[in-house]
């Protein structure tokens, strides 16, 4: 399972951190042994981070800029990387600061560089450019085709979110009481410390750069809930945190419609959870005003921050079509009843269909991945084991002091919001012909075969190969989160170049398969082992102390740092996508942003790109990428 993905920030130009963020890669096995060991009994085990050589990097690198660029503009490249790594040179200061920042660290050099760069310091919304969003498989007992009418909220949906808020509850308790067995790769550990950033996790917009605040244990009792822009702090466990009954939860759900029913328009709060698809220097200057008109104000931001997780019910339903409902889950179609700043946020339609909406920063998309797995599995079982009469405390509103700056600043924020929204062209594959089985009897790689299905289809739809993102997981390490696959190689264009050729014949054409399919195993395994280029290179980069040296410092002045890391391709993986499928944005306008997940016998695809670019078109891709696994079984089968 890999992460939502998103590379780091590189320069003004927009290439974040992350999508969804990247977990572990699909060779990772992440089940407990049998003799199950505590979740973070591990930790102190885990070797941290390898800072590479400078000669590593600068060989690997130099090999990356092959397929990218011409002769002259490769020596060009390839004297700036010589200049910066050689004996005496800016790149040795640069790395001894490294490594002297590595033993300051608690857990990596890399922790706080990545935070800072890859997440918080980006001003656009996060919206579209950092949070992801996933959408559940539909029960059976749903009547999809017979949705209640708008405005209602059903017994199907209160049933559902209670019954996943009881089994987020159950997954918290594991967390907290350090019995969620710990996780292997084979019989090598993996570091488990992000299971302690999700719940009660949440980002807070900041000038000059945000700040995320995770805890753990996450103790809080409650959670907040929203309906037609109104939230509310619900409690769903006794004082101290005793667990109740489903009925229970599902009534405290059933006071929130009421209260909201009940309550006249004009009364009703302003949509303050808009701002959060602001700009993030917008949403900030309005977080600073929210909090200087009123202490109320300080006190519902906290409750709304540190609630363990949001719940979201909608009051309508999408649309029957998963290439149009998953929409909501991504953007609520206006920024509507959702907060984009909770870790998470799970949405649920009235004809009971129901998503996630997470935010990226505090953790890699195998972590919320396996909470959701457990929701899934857990659908018909949610009950507590030993659930108690413990009294739960009323629902209270959230309520907010406002002004007429914010009110101007919510009707800018819905402008802003639907332009944004509009200009999202997702849709989804989910393709049922052949899958990982397959795959396997052939003995490819199910992660580079999809990989390698991506460079043959833009390769056909726009006659080139371009940068390429995946993302590998570094959970082998202390604190580690994600490195940079550069999947597109040598060995990749000699591939789409020859697949469509001619003069190849079928068994060339497997030839070609299989060698870029080795070097891409080849970069994926030196990635998960902390021995990739683009980290080590903003490590680098960050060392920086003074303008002379970003001067001097030709291997990052020179265009081909850029152009090396602007991911028109942007992917990651999320297999296997049984119980749940997803996506993020593209990262750069030119872009796309692919998820995809290999099932035993299908594969699921969500494609995002702009609309404002003429050059994408999701909807068009789709049919190229489709394509392009039809031709490749045939050489295969």
């Amino acid at each position: 399972m890999s992460s939502w993905a998103r590379p780091q920030l590189v320069s003004r130009a927009r290439v974040p951190a992350r999508c969804y963020s990247s977990a572990a890669t699909s060779s990772q096995s992440t089940a407990a042994t049998p003799a199950a060991v505590r979740s973070f009994d591990n930790q102190h085990k885990l070797p941290r981070l390898p800072i590479p050589s400078l000669a590593e990097t600068a060989a690997r690198y130099k090999k990356s800029l092959l397929p990218i660029l011409n002769a002259s503009e490769l020596a060009r490249a390839e004297k700036a990387v010589d200049e910066f790594v050689r004996p005496g040179g800016l790149g040795e200061t640069l790395q001894g600061r490294l490594q002297e920042m590595d033993r300051t660290e608690k857990n990596s050099w890399l922790e706080t560089i990545w935070l800072n760069k890859g997440y918080l310091e980006w001003r656009e919304p996060s919206m579209i450019n950092v949070n992801w969003w996933a959408q559940f498989k539909d029960s059976p007992q749903f009547n999809l085709d017979n949705a209640p009418a708008r405005g209602v909220i059903s017994d199907v949906q209160i049933q559902r979110a209670a019954n996943y808020a009881s089994s987020l509850l159950s997954f918290n308790d594991l967390v907290n009481s350090q019995t969620l067995p710990a996780e292997y790769q084979r019989t090598t550990p993996l570091c488990m410390n992000q299971y302690k950033n999700q719940f009660g996790a949440y980002r807070v917009a900041e000038l000059p750069r945000d700040r995320i605040v995770t805890t753990w244990p996450a103790t809080a009792n409650y959670i907040t809930v929203m309906m037609r822009d109104q939230i509310f702090k619900v409690p769903v466990s006794g004082p101290q945190g005793e667990r109740v009954s489903l009925k229970a939860i599902e009534q405290q759900l059933r006071n929130v419609v009421e209260a909201v029913n009940n309550t006249p328009v004009q009364e009703q709060q302003a949509a303050i959870g808009v701002l959060t698809s602001e700009n993030r220097d917008t949403w900030a200057k309005a977080r600073q005003t929210l909090l200087g008109l009123s202490p109320l104000n300080h006190a519902s931001l906290a409750s709304i921050d540190q609630s363990l997780f949001m719940i979201c019910l909608d009051d309508y339903s999408s649309d029957r079509d998963i290439d149009v409902s998953h929409h909501n889950i991504f953007h609520a179609g206006n920024a509507h009843n959702r907060w984009f700043d909770k870790s998470m946020q799970f949405i649920f339609e009235n004809n009971g269909r129901a998503g996630i909406n997470g935010e990226h920063t505090p953790a890699d998309a195998v972590i919320p991945g396996r909470i959701l797995d457990e929701l899934v599995k857990n659908e018909k079982n949610a009950d507590p084991v030993h659930p108690t009469h413990a009294q739960l405390g009323g629902i209270e509103a959230v309520k907010f002091v406002i002004n007429d700056e914010i009110k101007e600043t919510i009707k800018q924020a819905e402008v802003n919001a639907k332009k944004m929204i509009d200009n999202v062209d997702s849709c989804l594959i989910h393709f049922n012909e052949y899958g990982s089985n397959f795959l396997k009897s052939v003995k490819c790689s199910p992660d580079a075969y999809v990989q390698m299905v991506l460079q043959l289809a833009y390769y056909r739809h726009y006659g080139t190969w371009t940068p390429t993102y995946e993302s590998a997981s570094t959970r082998l390490f202390l604190g580690g989160r994600t490195e940079t696959v550069r999947s597109c190689s040598v060995d990749s264009v000699a591939f789409v170049k020859g697949f469509d050729s001619k003069t190849a014949d079928t068994t060339e054409k497997q030839r070609l398969l299989q060698k870029a399919i080795q070097t891409h195993l080849e970069y994926m395994m030196a990635a998960s082992a902390g021995k990739g280029v683009d980290r080590h290179l903003l490590g680098l980069r960050s060392m920086m102390q003074t303008p002379e040296e970003q001067k001097s410092a030709l291997i990052f002045q020179d265009p081909s740092y850029i152009q090396s890391m602007y991911f028109r391709l942007s992917s990651s993986n999320m297999s296997p996508g049984d119980s749940f499928w997803g996506g993020f944005g593209p990262v750069v306008p030119e872009g796309y942003g692919i998820n995809y997940a290999i099932g035993k016998e299908n594969i699921k695809f969500s494609i995002s790109s702009l609309r404002t670019c003429k050059e994408t078109n999701s909807k068009e891709f789709r049919e190229t990428i489709m394509g392009a696994l039809r031709d490749m079984k045939k050489t295969l089968a």
